[in-house]
């Protein structure tokens, strides 16, 4: 499963040199739905190798805002802190494995 990424954890979570992926996702929203079995899968298969994360974009109105997110869902690439790629919209699982293997 996912750890869920929030306006509280989001320093302590990206306070790595591992790659963090955040998705940003709405309850609303029909591709998000289906992009989220997809984000748990991968961050079982990449545990140690990337965080993969989840945010809620509804209870986490600080952390959207602070990405400009605009649509959902929109899956982040972040190393060092850093915004290093950028998926919107519901993308197939080969893309996001594509993105996490590029920047791992």
């Amino acid at each position: 499963m996912a750890l869920q990424i929030t306006d509280a954890n989001y320093e302590q979570t990206v306070a790595t040199d591992k790659l963090v992926v955040i998705d940003f996702w709405a309850v609303w929203c029909g591709p998000c739905q289906r992009i989220s079995p997809i984000i748990d899968k991968l961050s079982q298969e990449y545990e140690g190798k990337a965080v993969i994360t989840k945010c809620d974009v509804e209870s986490c109105e600080d952390l959207a805002a602070k990405f400009e997110i605009r649509n959902v869902p929109t899956i982040l690439f972040i190393k060092n802190n850093e915004v290093v790629d950028k998926l919107v919209g519901g993308v197939p699982e080969a893309k996001i494995r594509e993105k996490i293997e590029e920047h791992c």
